[in-house]
């Protein structure tokens, strides 16, 4: 049995014709399934949550199998609601608008040809995982955020947050949580010009972006001292924001986080600098600096907001990020 989470509004409405596309394929080949289409935000980890919970207890032996029709962020929010990795196996149809962790591992571009793979695949690959630990956060679009009330509250324990491909502070995830609200995002992606989204905002938090400072500490060890940074990205695949190869040669099997630090470096640089992203050739400026650990602690000298694979739902001067060494069973 196979039970496949639909996001019909990934790709801007292009989830549901995807989805209608390959459901006579499991209906020709009689494969038991059953679908969930998403309603909105954490709708997905409610649902992921709820069958697991009920599943799992159902049968102390079994192992669930989903099948995620949606982007990386779709693919996010499934991680949220899983309570026993050893037991979940997932497979993975891209069909949002950067699709990163696909770019790294090689997916087809053609939803058939991925299901197809997904059905035919015995014995699952392991990969790693990352969780994201708040230590102090600010709720976005809440109260919290605007009165600047710090949780969780003394006492109460540090919240986690799963991803498979990247996490980020500063800058890429100012990015992506305006790109999230953004109303042209979608006119654009269904024309196919959907990156434009990114680079006007890029842009503009570009020119917005306050002088902050960031303490690194890679495994309780090293520390770096940033006077001035713009982001720092962990990264577990290649890829983030749609094609950036902020970490070539990253291995998501090595139980590493690879690491990515724009620090002390001209605005007007950066303007020359991201765009040699795409192809890995960044570090050859001064001030974008490369670094590898199973964990790293960041401090920085004001709230910043903070991603995992490209979703946005805190403001942080204190996290922590670690590296799950082969948690994750895909489907491949």
């Amino acid at each position: 049995m196979y039970y496949i989470i639909v996001n019909p509004a990934s790709k801007s409405g292009r989830g549901a014709k995807i989805w209608s596309e390959l459901e006579p394929v499991l209906e020709h080949k009689e494969i038991p399934y059953k679908v969930f289409f998403s309603k909105g935000v954490e709708h997905i980890t409610k649902l992921v949550r709820d069958l697991s919970t009920s599943l799992l207890k159902a049968d102390s032996d079994s192992v669930l199998r989903f099948i995620i029709l949606g982007g990386d962020g779709t693919l996010n929010e499934a991680l949220q609601g899983i309570s026993d990795f050893s037991r979940v196996q997932i497979g993975y149809i891209p069909t949002g608008s950067s699709n990163d962790m696909a770019r790294d591992l090689g997916l087809s571009k053609e939803p058939h040809k991925t299901l197809e793979r997904i059905l035919s695949c015995h014995e699952p690959i392991f990969m790693d995982l990352g969780c994201l630990t708040y230590h102090t956060c600010e709720r976005s679009s809440g109260s919290t955020a605007d009165t600047g009330k710090q949780v969780p509250a003394q006492g109460e324990p540090a919240l986690n947050r799963y991803f498979s491909v990247s996490s980020g502070i500063g800058f890429d995830a100012a990015v992506c949580e305006e790109a999230l609200a953004s109303k042209f995002k979608n006119i654009l992606n269904k024309i196919g010009l959907g990156k434009l989204t990114y680079l006007s905002i890029a842009l503009k938090q570009l020119l917005l972006a306050r002088k902050i400072s960031c303490t690194i500490t890679l495994d309780d060890d090293r520390q770096i001292y940033l006077p001035k940074f713009l982001f720092v990205a962990s990264m577990i695949h290649q890829y983030e924001g749609g094609g950036f190869k902020f970490c070539p040669g990253a291995d998501s099997g090595d139980g590493i986080l690879d690491i990515c630090a724009v620090g002390n470096i001209p605005k007007w640089l950066i303007l020359i600098a991201l765009p040699t992203a795409f192809s890995g050739d960044h570090y050859r400026f001064k001030g974008i600096e490369r670094y590898a650990a199973s964990k790293i602690h960041l401090e920085t000298s004001a709230p910043l907001w903070v991603h995992t694979d490209g979703e946005v739902r805190m403001k942080s001067n204190s996290i922590t990020v670690s590296c799950e060494q082969k948690k994750l069973q895909l489907l491949l």
